[in-house]
This record gives C-alpha cells, structure tokens and sequence, in this order.
C-alpha cells in the first residue's frame, strides 16, 4: 500500500513537472514564432535609439576670407531619469557644479521622460567635474556653439543664433537655411551596462552649411566703428550708424552701429540694441539729400559754392501744396542753403 502511494506521488510530481514543461515550450514556440517581430522591436527599444545630430554652421568671412563666426564643439550635459535612483543626490550634486538650482534639475529628473536636457553648452571645466564623478544616467552630448572671434566688431550686422544654433538676427538669420547645414538621423547603441555608442561615422562633410564670404572689409569696419564712438563721445548723442560702400558696384564694405553687442553673450545686452537698424528701420532723409543735390550741381558745372537761389521768403506753392521752411529766407547762397538747411530754393545768379 505504502510502495502504491509512493509510486502515485512520483507520477503526479512527473505529471506536474511534463505539463509545466510543455507550458513552457508552448510559450517559448508562441514567442518566437508568432510574436518574434513584437520581441525584435522591444528589445531593439532597449539596446537601440535614434537621435537627430546637428550638422556643422558654414563659417562666415569678410572680403578678405578673416573669420567673422565660426562653429566650436562644445558639450552639453543631459540625463535620463530611469537611470537615476537618487534624484535629490543627484540634483544637488550637478546645481553645485553647474551653477543652477537643484530643485529646477530634480524636478527634471523625476518627470516622467526618457530623456532630458541638465544644462547645454556647458564650459570645459564643467563638463570635466560632471564626468569625473561617473553618475549612472548623466550623458555628454556633442553639439555645436558659435563663436564670434571679433567680439563686437560687425556684431549687428552678423546678428547671433541661438542655443539650437538657428540664426536669430543679421546675416545668421536672414541666410539660416544656407548656413545651418542637413541635419541628419544616427542610431545610437546601449550595451548591458548603459553606456551609449554611435553604430555610424562622424558627420561627412556633405551634412555641414555653406560658408559665406561677406563684402564686409574688416579693417574698414573697425575704423568706421572707431569713428562713431569718437563721435558719439565728443558729442554726447544717444546712438550713430554708418554704411561705408563702393561707389561703382554697391558692395557694402562696412555697416556700423554704436553702441554696438557682443554677439557671444547678446542676451546681457537690450534687446534694441539687437538689431541691425542700418537696414531695419526707415527715416525721411530729409536734409541729408541736400548734399547729394549740391554735389551733383557742382559736379555738372552749372552751379559753383557761390550761386546765389531765392527761397521764397519760406513758403513756396506747388499747385494746391505750399512748401514751407522753418525760416523766412529771401536769397542765399549754395553754401548758405546747406548752412541754413534751406528747403526752398529755385532761380540761380552768379556773383
């Protein structure tokens, strides 16, 4: 009786153990077989990311190929939240490095998403101490900064881009998509310990912008911003503007501003001062034309310095319009009528 009851507990253990064993296989021949595209995918998802690289800006020259910006590698420091198990530690620890506020980055790292930026752009000794430190779930980014090795010199004129290197004034902005280069798609590879690899070689040249080569002489940039400042110095104005071109073809050869920015650091500065007022903003020309008017008078030879116009005793009618001047003046000379700023002026005589 013993030895049956025996003998019927090994069959049942046996039972037991060949049904559990076929529930497995049965599993095992439904996943490979018929879920194997779902299984690829998620495992795919664990080990394999994809993510958009910046391509490199194109440099831009003045006339005479002197860099005027250029693009730096630069690093920036991002997370990914389900890596990290002490958010709180860790968040303190990077503010400290970083200079930011710890409970901005904890609230970061404790959202809900699989990746997150810390800080971009962050300086070489930054960049260093956050490496150092090997925390599981913080990753160095490669990306791109630009830089203006002249500082002020051109600056509104250059206009700046922004962190995700779009041109946001000047020359950046009006030719972006000429110099922001093809961003492209790269995989990127995790191994069983989380560390991040790139399956494909760095960016070809074909993906970088286009550079661009201004008409912009840099030496008669520096000297017509130097002119300005001198003059806004001496005579106490708000602000002053200049373009400098060649007379025969147009090509501009500077385009100053004072007070002028520096376009490393344009967010310290008002934003008035941003932008290129030289071309944006419109004004009567009023009494500057003046001097074109003479110039071109004494050129032709029928005027000379000393030809004398009546102005009309500061008021003139053009059918039912009547031109008026700030002051009543009878005959003036043409040195006179540029002194006096003259509007009206008809009839010559020589004396």
């Amino acid at each position: 009786m013993e030895k049956k009851y025996f003998r019927l507990r090994i069959l049942l253990v046996g039972a037991f153990f060949l049904a559990s064993f076929m529930g497995i296989a049965a599993k095992a021949i439904h996943l490979q077989v018929y879920r194997s595209p779902w299984l690829s995918q998620k495992a795919s998802n664990q080990y394999e990311q994809s993510s958009t690289a910046s391509a490199k800006r194109g440099i831009i020259y003045d006339r005479n190929l002197r860099e005027m910006a250029v693009s730096i590698d630069v690093t920036s420091i991002a997370a990914y939240p389900s890596r990290i198990e002490n958010t709180k530690f860790t968040a303190k620890v990077l503010a400290d490095i970083l200079n930011l506020d710890a409970g901005k980055i904890q609230r970061k790292l404790a959202a809900k998403k699989p990746f997150v930026w810390i800080k971009r752009q962050s300086t070489a000794k930054e960049t260093r101490a956050v490496r150092d430190l090997k925390m599981p779930g913080v990753e160095f980014v490669r990306e791109y900064n630009r830089f203006y090795p002249h500082t002020t010199l051109a600056a509104q004129a250059l206009g700046f881009t922004g962190l995700d290197g779009a041109g946001l004034e000047g020359i950046e902005f009006y030719y972006n998509q000429h110099l922001k280069g093809a961003h492209r798609n790269i995989t990127v590879f995790k191994d069983a310990l989380g560390n991040r690899f790139s399956a494909e070689p760095e960016q070809s040249a074909k993906n970088r912008g286009h550079d661009l080569i201004l008409t912009i002489d840099s030496n008669i940039q520096y000297i017509t911003e130097k002119a300005l400042q001198e003059a806004v110095d001496r005579y106490s104005a708000l602000s002053a503007l200049a373009i400098v071109m060649r007379p025969r073809t147009g090509a501009i050869l500077s385009i100053a501003h004072y007070p002028h920015i520096n376009p490393n650091a344009y967010s310290e500065f008002e934003k008035s001062l941003w932008r290129n007022r030289a071309i944006t903003d419109s004004f009567e020309p009023g009494s500057t034309m003046k001097i074109f008017s003479a110039a071109a008078a004494l050129e032709y030879g029928e005027t000379t310095p000393s030809s004398i116009f009546y102005c009309e005793n500061g008021a003139y009618r053009i059918g039912k319009n009547v031109v008026h001047d700030i002051h009543k003046h009878g005959w003036l000379s043409l040195q006179q009528i540029i002194k006096f700023s003259s509007n009206i002026h008809r009839g010559s005589k020589s004396r």
